[in-house]
């Protein structure tokens, strides 16, 4: 089968939300449809004693929460599916970030009890800066809600992004009947006990309970108004990102789910062609190339591991085959090379542009790297970087543990969801992070997965920005504005707030003040 077949089969795609929207429980779902559980579990794992497959981490399934993103890959309807799970919580951005560099199109989640939430405007806009397809699923339909005319009318308003309701509900809450289905023209009947009968429109009539209902009525009119008012269907304009398609019901029951993913992976796109320094590489190129976009040690504590995960872009990946690592021109040996739900994990020989793979990273990898095979050399685009807002400086509780605790430091900084300064003056160790959140993860697994306990002494909130190497000057700086080195021996100083950093703009001119936020248009 030529490479071009295989590539239009793949569909790899992120699930996004606010927090609690329902993001994993959607994943666990969709894991069920694709074979690979029996059951759903729930993120709500204290009191039941099942974990969501996704949230794999030992932390997680004792906070109940998502702190790194997943990845669960399986085969449906003769198409193969990748899907990402991403931390809602704000802390783990730039987790999420990068991760939505490796796909193609998103679900977004929204709590229709709730509407659009923070980190959801968050996520939205990196979605659009990108041009990545959106298509949105409004949840909790079992529970009383906003009126779907006032989401859709938020959406717009808020993410200022044109919606085509593809299906429509029909009552909510205790009062739920149930979805049309504009798409697959039928009625999706609500039971109690959530189960679902699909009634083609034209049988509708044989339903005369159904159809009489006040709430029936009242939905079909809401239907007519929306299709004569609102917005035109257009795949084109989809696929642009500038229209998303809407679908209402609950990943908990579940209800519309199923109507959902059969429409959403046949109108999701399959991987198309990639920046690169060089110009735009095809997927259905011969040659093999793929980016790194996110490492993690210890998947499988017992073998203290470390995996990179890699998108494939172009090209057919084998297990075994030799790549150059574009960075430094290096050759390596793919010949570790798995495919993963969650923390699950079988070899695989093969995979084609779209496919998301893990190699075994013998300390060689950075996230962002380039792989490739044939006899042109160029990297993908450069993967976002992020300031950190809060600051702590970090050492061993026991000195004897440094061994360590220096490794500890290295493997959970390269993973990128904490960065890794020193202090000019004194060469201490600090710790930047977005949230207090990733410091308490950071915190527990050093002491679970390196047998390290560490000390954290905060030096607050600071307004980080980089230098150029030639403008270093230590006379200008103190305890107060901390000059101090990132991973990559990148000068940058600590500034302690905006005063600070408004007073060294006004003595020093000269010095040109790099922000992240303002480079990465993140803001």
């Amino acid at each position: 089968m030529s490479i071009n077949n295989e590539v239009s089969k793949r569909k790899t795609f992120a699930i996004i939300s606010h927090p609690d929207a329902g993001k994993t429980t959607m994943t666990e779902k969709l894991l069920l449809y694709g074979n690979l559980i029996r059951s759903a579990g729930t993120v709500k794992g204290k009191k039941s004693g099942k974990f969501a497959t996704s949230d794999w981490m030992e932390i997680e399934k004792q906070r109940g929460i998502s702190v790194t993103s997943s990845v669960m890959n399986f085969t449906y309807d003769d198409l193969h599916i990748n899907i990402l799970d991403t931390p809602g919580h704000e802390d783990f951005s730039e987790d999420t970030y990068r991760t939505l560099t490796a796909v193609d199109s998103v679900v977004m989640i929204i709590d229709s009890t709730k509407g659009i939430e923070a980190q959801t405007i968050k996520l939205f806009k990196v979605c659009r800066m990108r041009g990545i397809p959106i298509f949105t699923f409004m949840n909790k339909l079992d529970r009383e809600g906003k009126e779907p005319l006032a989401l859709l009318e938020e959406l717009e308003e808020v993410l200022e992004i044109d919606t085509y309701p593809m299906n429509w509900p029909a009552g909510m809450g205790k009062g739920f009947l149930g979805i049309f289905d504009r798409h697959g023209e039928q009625f999706v009947q609500h039971h109690p006990g959530d189960t679902e009968t699909y009634i083609p429109n034209n049988e509708l009539s044989n339903h005369k309970d159904l159809v009489e209902n006040p709430t029936f009525k009242d939905a079909q009119q809401e239907l007519e108004l929306v299709t004569e008012a609102g917005n035109e269907y257009s795949e084109e304009a989809i696929l642009r990102g500038e229209l998303t398609p809407v679908f209402f019901g609950s990943a908990l029951s579940p209800f519309g789910v199923q109507v959902f993913f059969d429409t959403f992976i046949h109108l999701a796109p399959s991987p198309t062609s990639r920046k690169t320094t060089t110009g735009p590489i095809k997927p259905d190129n011969e040659d093999f190339s793929g980016f790194i976009f996110k490492i993690q040690a210890n998947m499988n504590p017992a073998h203290r591991d470390r995996i990179a995960f890699l998108r494939v872009c172009s090209g057919k990946f084998e297990r075994g085959m030799t790549v150059r690592l574009a960075r430094t021109g290096k050759e390596l040996k793919l010949a570790q090379s798995q495919q993963m739900v969650a923390s699950s994990r079988d070899t695989v020989d093969e995979a084609y542009a779209g496919d998301i793979i893990g190699v075994y990273d013998p300390n060689a990898y950075q996230i962002g790297d380039t792989l490739l095979v044939g006899k042109n050399m160029y990297e993908y685009d450069e993967l976002p970087q992020f300031p950190p807002e809060l600051f702590k400086k970090v050492s061993a509780k026991n000195a004897l543990k440094s061994k360590q605790f220096r490794k500890g430091i290295e493997q959970l900084v390269q993973e990128g969801a904490i960065q890794l300064f020193r202090d000019q003056m004194t060469d201490a160790f600090i710790l930047g992070a977005v949230g207090e959140l990733q410091y308490q993860v950071f915190t527990y697994r050093m002491q679970h997965e390196y047998n390290a306990e560490v000390m954290l002494e905060s030096i607050g909130e600071r307004i980080p920005r980089w230098l150029k190497e030639e403008q270093v000057d230590r006379k200008l700086f103190d305890s107060g504005n901390l000059l101090v080195r990132d991973r990559n021996n990148q000068p940058l100083v600590l500034f302690r707030n905006e005063f600070a950093l408004n007073w060294f703009k006004d003595k020093n001119p000269e010095v040109d003040l790099i922000d992240l936020f303002e480079v990465n248009d993140y803001t």
